[in-house]
């Protein structure tokens, strides 16, 4: 089989053989080498919802009450609290909450340059809702990042 290169590989080259990149696996991450479940399993999709409203309301909240638009401040607010967080520490406060974080696929903290991509992203809305076998959305794909359990 020969090598797929791209950030797009593993969730556009369809089925392959099992072990292989982009073949079938039983559980998220298995290709990568995550484990099936605890900490260091990939995160799954209520964790990341629970994370991103948990960051998301602060951040409405404040644009309500001190700014004359409410939307884009919010999402600046948002895109600054995640950016901060994640090149800091790998996680923002939701991120802490929800029992997750951001990391390289080596599980080393997020550049700042792949937290602004990766955040830049997931703005966007879409990117995030686009992902692969891996569970990782074209925002973790394009930034070289996972999100993984804490706990």
């Amino acid at each position: 089989m020969t090598e797929r290169s791209g950030w797009t590989g593993s969730w556009l080259s369809g089925l392959g053989v099992p072990g292989e990149p982009g073949g079938t696996q039983e559980w998220r991450g298995q290709r990568l080498g995550m484990p099936r479940d605890g900490v260091g399993a990939v995160a799954g999709f209520g964790r990341r919802v629970a994370a991103i409203f948990v960051d998301w309301v602060p951040c409405a909240v404040v644009a309500q009450l001190l700014t004359e638009n409410p939307g884009w401040s919010a999402l600046v607010l948002f895109a600054l609290l995640t950016v901060v967080g994640v090149a800091l520490s790998g996680r923002t406060p939701g991120h802490a909450a929800a029992g997750i974080r951001v990391a390289t696929l080596d599980g080393g903290r997020p550049s700042f340059t792949a937290a602004v991509v990766r955040t830049a992203l997931l703005c966007l809305v879409v990117p995030p809702v686009i992902y692969n076998s891996d569970g990782r959305g074209l925002h973790d794909r394009a930034a070289g990042t996972i999100v993984l359990r804490t706990r």
